[in-house]
């Protein structure tokens, strides 16, 4: 099978990110205490559970005490997690855990920074006929592009998204050479071997002290045919593909529409459609490689087997393959 993919059908895969930036605790003992969030990047409003661990304190016999924005929330023997709602958009909270340790109190600091991400992505060599109204999806080793819209806020306005940095990953594989500054927007060919891909995105401000995250799942389809009748004065009926059992009458013309197939132009040479009635191969001009002029003769009536098969010759996997009986 083989695929690609285009764009501007934009379909947008909205994933919401924020940052918690850990500051370094002010410990008066050597012990390490470690701080994770669950969500690491939360959204606005979004529930944030705080953890801590240490490998060299059991903090299950410590008194721990919690503060949001410097007023005291919880307090207690092993209360070693926290939970607590993220502000809005454009806002931050701090939160401050003390651990009594037996050589002195340790504060942890944690700033919660929500953020908002948008991920829009398009296949941009997937072909779709005129007019298709859905979006274009990406068959294997198809090109799809997929664009960030971080919307994070650093006090009162927007940070330009054109001004930050960025680090894009597939399928956990961080790709340096098309991360960096400005660089909102990746490209990448669909696996064959994979039925979707992940990509995932971290924008961030210069300095680092915002930042939003995302992640989408890209799945792969297989390219299909769909034939359509081709009326000399109306043009191709779109409203309705031939299927089993539908009828020819006259002389008409049989439209192939390679949905998803790879390149987006179909005139393309390296893109070859080999037509076939009754198993026999059916030359047609390169021109109108998608069309099949059927002739019925007069006063005779059967069925016809029609068949095709659309091939990328430069992809072992980019192919389409369709038969239909009509009746004439």
């Amino acid at each position: 099978m083989k695929f690609r993919f285009i764009l501007l059908s934009l379909i947008a895969v909205v994933t919401v990110a924020g940052v918690i930036l850990p500051y370094k605790a002010k410990a008066s003992s050597p012990s390490d205490i470690s701080v994770t969030t669950s969500p690491e990047n939360p959204t606005p409003n979004s529930n944030v559970t705080i953890t801590l661990s240490s490998y060299v304190d059991d903090l299950n016999g410590v008194l721990i005490s919690w503060s949001i924005n410097g007023k005291s929330s919880l307090s207690g023997i092993g209360q070693k997690s926290f939970s607590l709602t993220a502000p809005a958009l454009g806002q931050q909270t701090t939160v401050v855990a003390t651990l009594a340790l037996s050589d002195g109190d340790v504060n942890e600091t944690i700033v919660v920074k929500p953020a908002i991400m948008t991920l829009l992505w398009e296949a941009d060599g997937s072909y779709v006929p005129p007019f298709y109204e859905g979006k274009s999806m990406p068959s294997p080793e198809s090109e799809v592009k997929v664009v960030a819209i971080p919307e994070i806020k650093s006090g009162s306005s927007f940070i330009d998204p054109n001004n930050m940095l960025y680090s894009w990953s597939l399928d956990d594989t961080n790709d340096q050479s098309n991360s960096g500054y400005g660089k909102n927007y990746y490209t990448y060919t669909s696996d064959y071997l994979d039925n979707s891909n992940n990509v995932s995105v971290t924008a961030s401000s210069i300095d680092q002290q915002n930042s939003a995250t995302a992640s989408l799942n890209i799945a792969t389809v297989t390219p299909k045919i769909e034939f359509y009748k081709n009326d000399p004065n109306l043009g191709t009926i779109w409203e309705q593909a031939l299927s089993d059992g539908s009828t020819i009458t006259n002389d008409e013309n049989v439209l192939a529409a390679p949905y998803f197939i790879s390149p987006a132009d179909i005139r393309i040479p390296f893109l070859t459609f080999a037509w076939s009635i009754n198993g026999q191969s059916i030359s047609v001009p390169d021109n109108t490689k998608n069309m099949l002029p059927l002739q019925v003769q007069s006063g005779k009536s059967g069925i016809s087997q029609i068949g095709l098969e659309v091939d990328n010759i430069h992809s072992l996997v980019n192919t389409a393959t369709k038969e239909i009986v009509v009746n004439f």
